[in-house]
């Protein structure tokens, strides 16, 4: 790829997530270049490996070649440098590294994000907070890298896993996620505490399982809990409300977006896509960040996987054991003509 041609892709990117949050960061371009995926940032962040390098396609220069253009772009766009921590979500909480070369300076402009005017303090404040302590509930056996012996969870330190009774966490007791008051007060009582995740193969990323808190604090958050349930349900009822209004109104703007990116798409056709991919709890490419702030990209793969289910044979070859990019392949062209159509391009 030519400099010219990363120039525009890391503009793109940038100004995509500009979009979202208001402020850039490498980890976002290097994400809108597909260079990086949020279950490499994950695996990163919790310390099982030396550097960030170790999870892309590319090498140290090419990445250096990024944090210039990324840099060059967001001094020309006026916006502000926050130099920000990244610390492991690892029990010795040492400083991720992004290169393997650890150059002190290099390891800075990395760290750095670009910050737009209105970006309120608040969230310029969440910029360099220190993450929680991560715990894993492994799929795999497993075994401690200090004593040998197994467990139900395991911490990273010194990029190795260690069970909690080698880090000093095995007085904790495990909290299921379901009752996010109860949650959010145990882990505030807490004086230690730690977050649960387990990997989703299907989805390809970590998802929270709960937390690992003080008994005691449990105990605390439960009396709390038990003071106030009738105020919190009046309150999550008024939020349910409010978000079914949020969801009907995101609808009905995704599929005009539809429409506008793809003006032969049918308008029944054009609601129903918005409405399936934009679909609360689904996990579908509506509920992300990208959909959300109605980017043409996320907008398309919304589409390509209506037409892949509906006008094409890709869930028989699905059920009939064909695998799944073999059967991607086979269905392409007709996936092709559909999309085509639905531009407005077709004869």
């Amino acid at each position: 790829m030519s400099r010219p041609s990363l120039a525009r892709r890391v503009a793109d990117a940038a100004e995509g997530a500009l979009n979202r949050q208001k402020y850039v960061s490498l980890i976002d371009v290097l994400g809108g270049l597909r260079w990086l995926r949020s279950r490499d940032v994950d695996v990163w962040r919790q310390g099982r490996v030396t550097s960030l390098e170790e999870l892309t396609p590319v090498d140290g220069d090419r990445l250096h070649d990024v944090l210039d253009l990324l840099r060059r772009w967001s001094e020309q766009k006026g916006l502000a440098p926050v130099e920000t921590s990244y610390i492991a979500a690892s029990r010795d909480r040492r400083e991720l590294r992004f290169l393997s070369s650890g150059e002190a300076d290099v390891e800075r402009a990395c760290r750095t994000h670009w910050a737009s005017p209105d970006l309120s303090d608040r969230r310029r404040n969440s910029m360099i907070k220190i993450p929680d302590l991560v715990v894993v509930e492994p799929l795999e056996p497993w075994a401690c890298a200090k004593c040998g012996d197994t467990g139900p969870f395991l911490i990273m330190e010194d990029s190795a896993p260690h069970c909690l009774t080698c880090t000093d966490m095995d007085h904790l007791v495990f909290l299921p996620s379901g009752n996010a008051a109860l949650s959010r007060r145990a882990k505030k009582e807490s004086g230690l505490a730690a977050v649960v995740v387990q990997y989703n193969r299907r989805r390809k990323l970590y998802q929270r399982r709960g937390v690992l808190i003080e008994e005691a604090a449990l105990a605390r958050a439960e009396d709390q809990c038990l003071a106030d349930e009738e105020v919190r349900q009046r309150r999550r009822e008024r939020d349910r409300i409010r978000r079914s209004e949020e969801d009907v109104e995101f609808a009905g703007r995704m599929s005009a977006e539809i429409q506008r990116l793809f003006p032969g798409c049918p308008p029944v056709r054009a609601s129903e896509i918005a409405t399936h991919a934009g679909l609360r709890g689904s996990g579908r490419v509506g509920r992300t960040a990208a959909a959300r702030a109605l980017d043409a990209e996320a907008i398309t793969l919304a589409v390509i996987a209506s037409i892949r289910h509906l006008d094409t044979d890709y869930d028989k070859l699905l059920m009939s054991g064909t695998p799944r990019m073999t059967a991607r392949e086979i269905i392409r062209p007709v996936l092709d003509r559909k999309l085509a159509d639905f531009r407005g391009e077709g004869s």
